[in-house]
């Protein structure tokens, strides 16, 4: 188990650089599962997600709402080019064009709002929050949504990055020999198709997603989901994320959950509130996500014994208490609260 970063050492060490840190190499990776409240969560693994929650705590050491912590956080996170799974940089659908879902759910006002399928906004995370609180809705979408973000003053910006175009380039020339996509067939290898970068082949097998969970000082919590869904989808697709209770929910009596993976699998699961509700039962956050792995399992043995899909669960109760599952291994989310930042590793249903 690597060294833990101190709270106070970490804080000195980076956060007056403007956040610019490596915070990956001295990380602890830990299987425990207590916390304290506030506390700060997020299903990403990588340097700039855990960026984004040392920022999220910031604001929760100094008072502030769980809300404006999840927020800061993700909007970090959507605004990092480098990330093909959310915002700007988020991978394309399969005419071209970047289609955003994200929602958010505010436990102590049992508030929430969502968009789907926006288009040209760089952080739906934050047009999802004013739905929230300033409509009577739940959730807008497509051009609606559009308009109401450039309503509340978001602008309007082309999200599709250079890596995420090529890729999405290379994969419409590469998917199909029945087109007329790619080079001349004079020109092409008879022999097989060109090679492809393992970088791009990757990247269009994108399907990834970022929840983000908080509790504050006043035991208030709140959430958000964010994605730019599967790469290459078909146009219009909505997943998981936008769905209040399947890709998250909030209660502010028990706890959060968010969900990463195949959307169609949550939605019809509606695992976020499963998992709230399995807590609300007296499981710790870890077991109530194994459980709601096991429903997703158990339904579909029924009709294909050998389908496994990729879902992701995380989860905090009010009390601190965090964990994560995965239906094939290797869960892990990032933590942050008063002991300092690290990760928290999770079983697997295989």
């Amino acid at each position: 188990m690597t060294e833990q970063i101190p709270r106070r050492q970490f804080f000195n060490r980076g956060l007056g650089a403007g956040l610019g840190v490596a915070l990956l190499p001295g990380v602890g990776r830990l299987t425990a599962v207590t916390g304290t409240a506030p506390i700060i969560v997020t299903s990403h693994r990588n340097q700039v997600s855990q960026n984004g929650i040392t920022a999220g705590f910031e604001i929760l050491s100094a008072g502030g709402s769980a809300l404006d912590a999840v927020e800061k956080a993700t909007n970090m996170i959507e605004i990092d080019p480098g990330d093909r799974s959310v915002g700007y940089g988020g991978m394309p659908n399969e005419a071209g064009v970047v289609q955003l879902d994200a929602s958010v759910m505010d436990g102590r006002t049992y508030n929430a709002g969502a968009v789907a399928a926006i288009e040209n906004i760089r952080n739906p995370s934050s047009v999802a929050r004013q739905v929230m609180e300033r409509t009577d809705h739940v959730m807008l979408v497509g051009r609606g949504a559009l308009e109401f973000a450039k309503s509340m003053g978001f602008p309007e910006e082309n999200l599709l990055t250079d890596g995420a175009r090529e890729a999405w380039a290379r994969w419409r020339e590469d998917h199909s020999d029945r087109d007329h996509w790619g080079p001349p067939e004079h020109l092409r290898d008879r022999e097989g198709s060109e090679e492809v970068d393992p970088a791009v082949v990757e990247a269009v097998a994108v399907h990834g997603t970022v929840n983000v969970l908080a509790v504050d000082s006043e035991g208030n919590i709140a959430g958000i989901t964010s994605t730019s869904g599967y790469a290459k989808k078909i146009p219009g697709r909505v997943g998981d994320s936008p769905i209040i209770g399947a890709g998250l929910y909030v209660d502010n009596a028990v706890g959060a959950a968010g969900a990463v993976g195949r959307g169609e699998d949550v939605i019809k699961a509606c695992s976020s509130y499963h998992i709230v509700m399995r807590m609300r039962e007296g499981r710790t956050p870890e077991e109530a996500c194994m459980d709601a792995l096991r429903m997703i399992e158990e339904r579909y043995r029924k009709v294909n014994p050998d389908y496994y899909p990729g879902e992701h669960f995380v989860a905090l109760n009010r009390g601190g208490e965090v964990g994560c599952a995965s239906m094939s291994g290797g869960a892990r989310m990032s933590v942050m609260d008063s002991d300092g930042l690290r990760y928290v590793d999770g079983p697997g249903l295989r």
